[in-house]
């Protein structure tokens, strides 16, 4: 029974007889709390398996006699802020058989840890479900009492474990595709800078997307998305639907290539960015030729770059008195006010609540454009003509879009600058992959019942 004294709470079997409290608190089946002592640092559990009746041996069947215990100890997961350590009583059995190979040999049980691990089978999952929650393996490790190399070492197996299985890749009706930069080493150290990243954008029942990223591969090319998509299969290529990207023509070509039965869709912020860049390359162009120079604090244009920015429905009524003063106080400055009401009819097609309406608008832009008599913006024109059936498609696929994509990138970044930077490629996308929901259906809801 359960006897609770000035330094720990020690249970003494006696008989067979456990504490049933402290066996449900410990949480694993098929094993028993003996003691627990809690020290300064740490609380350390002592433990064995559940009586067994006669044990035959794995090699030959001969059964086989008790040859007393060995000790194996164990990091388990940390309890009410302190460190766990799991002190195995393992059994241990000889073989009475003189031809047989095994000998002398000991109990297995992978619930509760695998053959020679340092660490618990849960306390591994529990490691895992931390790091993809933004957690470090370095604070992990300083809250487990182990070294990193510990941790990692028995992270990084089941991870790609994972990994290896294929199964992760079912089900994508909607992939995108970006890259990103990992490291901003010299290419001869780490490999390439940019990596390409593939992401499952497929929307539930409830017409919400999920992104969740799939793989990532070095370089950034046409070729290199390309060759991950053959490595796919012909399943998954048929059952891609929609291929979002944003304008480079490599990811294209690979789309083209295989996902040919596929709508590509132009990625929607990028084609603002677009409109972005061409009213500022107006206003720069006006500046210069009206004034000589790059502009100042004290120039009209220059001091309204920023309105120029922003949607016509959110600005001020000061905000629009200033950028009349700017368009009025020099002729030439109307065809920056020209290529800005462009901008925005390229925006208004994407906040149209009606898709007919709004692929109705991005069409009469698409004529529009190449008519103008600013450059910048026949070139506009130009390139968006180029991209015309990706353009479009964001209206005829539901508003299907890039944006899951950058969501990934985004917690990538976040989770690089959580573990200081990465030197090697396999660990940082293990990582990535993690962080980015690659196998969130593949784990266990509860650590300790995997």
């Amino acid at each position: 029974m359960c006897q609770l004294t000035d330094s720990a709470c020690c249970c003494v079997r006696r008989d067979d007889d456990y504490c049933h409290d402290c066996d449900q608190q410990f949480g694993v089946a098929g094993f028993h709390v003996i003691k627990a002592v809690r020290g300064p640092d740490e609380v350390t559990i002592w433990v064995e398996s559940c009586a067994r009746g006669p044990q035959g041996c794995p090699e030959c069947g001969v059964l086989a006699y008790s040859h007393g215990r060995r000790v194996h100890r164990l990091v388990d997961a940390p309890s009410h802020g302190t460190a766990v350590v799991v002190m195995w009583k393992k059994r241990k059995w000889r073989c009475v058989e003189p031809n047989c190979p095994a000998g002398v040999f000991t109990e297995k049980d992978e619930t509760l840890a695998r053959p020679r691990a340092l660490l618990t089978t849960r306390v591994i999952w529990w490691a895992i479900q931390e790091l993809s929650e933004s957690a470090s393996v370095e604070g992990l490790r300083r809250r487990l009492g182990c070294s990193w190399e510990t941790l990692w070492s028995a992270v990084k197996p089941v991870l790609q474990q994972l990994d290896d299985d294929p199964d992760r890749f079912n089900g994508v009706a909607v992939l995108g595709v970006d890259e990103h930069v990992w490291h901003h080493m010299m290419p001869y150290e780490r490999g390439p800078n940019e990596v390409t990243g593939m992401v499952d954008l497929t929307r539930d029942k409830a017409g919400n997307t999920k992104a969740r990223l799939l793989d990532l591969v070095p370089g950034r090319s046409g070729a290199v998305f390309g060759d991950w998509l053959t490595k796919r299969g012909p399943v998954f290529l048929d059952g891609v639907q929609i291929a979002t990207l944003d304008p480079f023509r490599g990811y294209k070509n690979a789309i083209d290539d295989k996902l040919a039965d596929a709508t590509s869709v132009l990625d929607a912020f990028h084609v603002v960015k677009l409109g972005v860049e061409t009213v500022d390359a107006v206003r720069r162009r006006v500046q210069q030729s009206t004034t000589g120079r790059r502009g100042g604090k004290r120039d009209p244009l220059y001091g309204v770059r920023n309105i120029l920015r922003s949607g016509a429905e959110k600005l001020t009524e000061r905000q629009w008195t200033r950028l009349n003063q700017a368009i009025a106080a020099h002729e030439d400055h109307q065809q920056v006010f020209t290529a800005w009401a462009y901008y925005q009819k390229l925006r208004n097609a994407y906040r149209n609540d009606n898709l007919n309406a709004g692929l109705r608008q991005a069409r009469d832009i698409l004529d529009l454009l190449p008519t103008s008599s600013i450059p910048e913006v026949v070139r506009l024109g130009k390139t968006l003509n180029q991209w015309r059936k990706e353009y479009l498609g964001y209206f005829t696929t539901n508003r299907s879009s890039n944006g899951g994509v950058e969501a990934i990138n985004g917690v990538i970044e976040l989770h690089r600058r959580i573990a200081r930077g990465f030197i090697n490629f396999n660990n940082y996308r293990l990582r990535c992959l993690l962080a980015g929901g690659a196998y969130k259906h593949m784990l266990p809801k509860y650590p300790h019942q995997k």
